[in-house]
């Protein structure tokens, strides 16, 4: 493990306080704290990290070290082994791969419902940043192997980040309790080390953030920057996007790198809440607009 990173994770495990002023001294991210309050007051799991991209400081800690579902998230995890693969000229990152009726998902993506029978490594990956599609997911991890992205994340120094299994319709007793699991301290970390360029090199941390730019998904915290979640690849009043997001019974999770006009942050956000009633999955997603809320105007 470099220097660097042995430095990173001492920062990640050890306590520290949570952050909520913008650079005029001004206060910053009130409501967040209160929306998130609110939420575990009720009874849910909470947790989120924000990082100013120019100054490395983090504006926001809010339980940020607990391990929670990410549910889809950890695919950004399958999309690093992915692109390291294709900058190390490695066979496997490229080629064209078939669909193949074990890896066949019914829920998020667009593949299972083209008649394309294969796709190119890139196209695939493309797929899985724009829409989270479980079936490309699964024939990538079927190409470079669950263990490899898992080695790969360890080598970042994640150690309470990871993904768990292939992308399932049901899980049994046998399977992976969750699709991926992570601390919002590390996956706002991931997002940041990205726009810099440290996960791997510059080609392979911008080819990742090109994937997760084409996402769609501006349903949680991105809710609230006014943004066509069909066409935000460049700035848009000054604002620019690059985002992914994890939905599953009981879990909303989101991390992204949002840049205006004044400054840039990473940050993520968790929640784990008791899914049995519409109006509680509702007040989940409006306390994450919150979130965005602040974001917009800590950065705008």
């Amino acid at each position: 493990m470099t220097t660097r990173d042995q430095n990173r994770r001492d920062r990640t495990r050890h306590p520290r306080p949570g952050r909520h002023r913008g650079a005029d001294g001004a206060e910053n991210f009130a409501g967040t704290f209160s929306a998130l309050g609110n939420l575990a007051f009720a009874g849910a799991q909470v947790s989120a990290s924000v990082i100013d991209l120019q100054s490395g400081l983090t504006l926001v800690s809010i339980d940020d070290r607990i391990v929670l579902p990410t549910a889809s998230v950890g695919k950004t995890l399958l999309l690093i082994e992915v692109s390291a693969r294709i900058t190390s000229r490695d066979f496997v990152g490229h080629g064209i791969l078939d669909k193949d009726p074990g890896d066949a998902v019914r829920s998020a993506g667009l593949w299972q419902h083209l008649q394309a029978p294969a796709l190119p490594v890139a196209d695939l990956a493309a797929l899985v940043g724009a829409t989270s599609d479980n079936l490309a997911t699964n024939v990538l991890l079927r190409q470079v192997g669950l263990d490899a992205v898992r080695a790969r994340t360890e080598s970042l120094g994640l150690t309470r980040t990871t993904l768990l299994d292939l992308a399932r319709d049901t899980r049994g007793p046998d399977d992976a309790p969750q699709f991926s699991v992570g601390s919002t301290a590390e996956l706002a970390w991931l997002f940041s080390a990205l726009y810099r360029n440290q996960i791997i090199d510059h080609v392979t941390s911008q080819r990742v953030l090109g994937w997760l730019a084409l996402g769609s998904d501006l349903s949680m915290v991105a809710s609230a920057f006014g943004l066509d979640p069909l066409s935000h690849r460049t700035a848009d009043h000054g604002i620019q996007l690059v985002n992914v997001t994890g939905a599953d019974v009981g879990v909303r999770s989101e991390v992204g790198i949002l840049r205006g006009t004044r400054t840039g942050v990473a940050y993520a956000a968790t929640i784990q809440f008791d899914d049995s009633a519409l109006p509680t999955r509702l007040g989940v997603l409006e306390a994450m607009r919150v979130i965005g809320y602040d974001l917009l105007e800590y950065v705008h």
